[in-house]
C-alpha cells in the first residue's frame, strides 16, 4: 500500500522528512507551509545580525552537505539560500503548498485516516500526518500592561519591521536572549540611545567566529574527506558541550572562566558588571555565544535596566522604581512559546481526544515523536528533543528516519500504527528522571512549564538519540484495528 503523507512545515525538519520518505519510495507527499516561502525560522528571523550559533560545518543536511560556507558561524541569508537552493535542485519545493496554514488535524476512527483542515476551510485527507512546526516558530509576546498603547512602533525580533528607521532614535529592547545578543550590537551604531531591559542576565561566552578564506573553501570542496573529518571533529566537540550541560562536566569550568574573562575585559564599570552577572548556574538557561555583547552594553549611549518593567506607557517604559524610560521605538527580544507545541493547531486523535488534553501538565511523546491515541501522527522537534549544544539538524534527521520506518511498517502491515501507552509512559518517566538531575532543573527558563516540568530539552547526546531512533521497534506500537 502506498501511504499518503501530509507534512506540516517547510523548514529544515519538514524538508528532511520529505526527502527521506521519498528516498524510501513514498511519493504521495504534500508539505503544507503557512507562509509564502520555505525556510522556517531562517525565513522569519531576518533581524539585523541574525546568524547561527552552531558551527556552520555542522549546519547542513547529511544528504546535502555544504562545504563552502563563508563563515564559521553562518549568517541567516546564507542559511536560507542553502535551504532554497537544495529544495529547488532536488524537487522538494514541488511538494510544498505555501499559504496553507493548518487549523485542525482530526483522526477518523472509521476511515482510519486523517482530515487536515486549513484556515481557509479547505480539507485534505491523508494516511499519515507529520508535524514539523518546530519549537521556535511562535513569538512569545510578553504580557506587559499598556503594551498596546505605546505611541511608537513595537515589533518582535522574529517579525522585524524593516520599514522603521532606527537612525537617531531612542530604542528600547525587552529581553537579553539569543536574538537580542545578535541584533543589539548590530543596531547600536544606528540608534541615538539604546535601553536594554534585562530580566535575567545571560552567560555569554566568546564565539570562535571568522570568515573562511577562499583557500579554505577550496580545500573543503577539493577534499571531501577533509570536510568530513572536520565535521566529525566539531560534532564530537559539540557533544562535549551537551554532556557538560547535562551533567555539569569539565567543560563547564572552562566555559565559566571564558565568560568571566570576557565580562571583565569588556566591562570596566563595576556597577554595570554587577548587573551582568547571572544568578543561576551556567547552562541552566540557554548558553549564548557572542564577542560584542558586553562591549556594546558598555558604550556611553547604551543603558542596561535591571529593574522590573511595571508598564508600558505611550511615551516609554516605566519600571517598578517609578522611572519612565522615554522611547521612540520598542523591540521585543522575548523569544518563543517553545513549550506550546503545535499551537494553535487543534489535533484530535482516537475518539476525538484532543492533543492539548493529552498534554495537560506538559507535552510528552515517545522519543519526542509519537503520542498514544494518535495513530499515524508523528512530530519532529517534539517534546524533549531540543539541545543545549550541537546542531538540531542531527536530531531532525534521526527523527525523520524513525518516522519513515514507522510509515513503512504501517504500510507493510496494512494498518495504521499507534505507540503503546505503556512504552510511552516508561520513556517519559526515564526522561523526567534524567532531566530532574540536570542543570536545567535548577532555575526557571523557557525550557520548563510553569509547573516545573522540562518539556523541551533532550537529556543526553545527539549520538545517543541517533542510536535510540535508528532501530525502529514494531513492538512499541499497536495496530489500529478495523472497527
Amino acid at each position: 500500500m502506498q501511504p499518503s503523507v501530509i507534512v506540516i512545515g517547510a523548514g529544515f525538519g519538514g524538508l528532511a522528512v520529505a526527502h527521506h520518505l521519498r528516498a524510501a519510495g513514498v511519493t504521495d507527499i504534500t508539505i503544507l507551509e503557512r507562509a509564502d516561502d520555505i525556510g522556517g525560522v531562517w525565513r522569519d528571523n531576518v533581524y539585523p545580525g541574525a546568524a547561527c550559533d552552531v558551527p556552520s560545518v555542522l549546519y547542513s543536511w547529511s544528504f546535502a552537505r555544504k562545504a563552502d560556507w563563508t563563515h564559521r558561524y553562518a549568517r541567516q541569508p546564507e542559511i536560507l539560500d542553502y535551504i532554497r537552493e537544495h529544495a529547488d535542485a532536488s524537487g522538494l519545493r514541488d511538494l510544498v503548498r505555501t499559504h496553507a496554514e493548518v487549523a485542525e488535524a482530526a483522526w477518523d476512527d472509521d476511515t482510519r485516516a486523517w482530515t487536515v483542515r486549513l484556515t481557509t476551510g479547505e480539507e485534505l485527507t491523508a494516511d499519515v500526518v507529520v508535524s514539523s512546526v518546530g519549537q521556535l516558530s511562535r513569538p512569545a509576546i510578553p504580557r506587559i500592561p499598556g503594551l498596546d498603547g505605546f505611541a511608537g512602533p513595537v515589533f518582535h525580533s522574529a517579525t522585524w519591521d524593516h520599514d522603521v528607521d532606527l537612525a537617531g532614535k531612542r530604542v528600547g529592547v525587552v529581553g537579553t536572549g539569543a536574538s537580542a545578543i545578535q541584533f543589539v550590537p548590530a543596531i547600536a551604531d544606528r540608534v541615538g540611545a539604546l535601553t536594554v531591559f534585562q530580566r535575567s542576565a545571560p552567560y555569554v561566552v566568546p564565539k570562535p567566529d571568522g570568515a573562511y578564506s577562499p583557500r579554505q573553501q577550496h580545500r573543503f570542496a577539493k577534499h571531501p574527506r577533509l570536510h568530513h573529518l572536520t565535521r566529525r571533529g566539531v560534532f564530537h566537540l559539540s557533544e562535549q558541550l551537551n554532556r557538560t550541560l547535562d551533567s555539569d562536566g569539565r567543560l563547564a569550568v572552562v566555559l565559566h572562566k571564558a565568560w568571566q574573562l570576557q565580562l571583565r575585559r569588556q566591562v570596566k564599570d563595576p556597577a554595570l558588571r554587577a548587573k551582568l552577572v547571572p544568578d543561576y548556574p551556567l547552562g541552566c538557561k540557554r548558553l549564548l555565544f557572542a564577542n560584542d555583547w558586553y562591549s556594546t552594553l558598555a558604550r556611553p549611549h547604551v543603558d542596561v535596566v535591571a529593574d522590573v518593567i511595571a508598564a508600558v506607557e505611550p511615551a516609554g517604559v516605566r519600571t517598578d522604581d517609578g522611572v519612565l524610560h522615554e522611547l521612540d521605538v520598542l523591540i521585543l527580544g522575548t523569544g518563543f512559546a517553545a513549550t506550546e507545541f503545535l499551537a494553535p493547531m487543534d489535533v484530535r486523535g482516537r475518539g476525538g481526544r484532543r492533543l492539548r488534553d493529552a498534554w495537560a501538565g506538559g507535552a510528552r511523546a515517545h522519543l519526542g515523536i509519537a503520542v498514544p491515541d494518535f495513530p499515524s501522527f508523528f512530530i519532529l522537534y517534539g517534546p524533549n528533543t531540543n539541545l543545549g549544544g550541537s546542531s538540531i539538524i542531527g536530531m531532525l534527521e534521526a527523527q525523520a528516519g524513525y518516522v519513515v520506518a514507522a510509515v513503512l511498517e504501517g504500510a507493510r502491515r496494512g494498518a495504521p500504527l499507534a505507540v503503546r501507552a505503556d512504552r510511552a509512559a516508561a520513556y517519559d518517566e526515564e526522561m523526567q528522571h534524567r532531566l530532574g538531575d540536570s542543570v536545567w532543573s535548577s532555575c526557571t527558563s523557557w525550557y520548563r512549564e510553569p509547573g516545573g516540568r522540562i518539556t523541551t530539552n533532550w537529556p543526553g547526546t545527539v549520538a545517543e538519540y541517533q542510536r535510540r531512533t535508528a532501530d525502529f521497534d514494531p513492538s512499541d506500537f499497536e495496530l489500529e484495528a478495523v472497527r
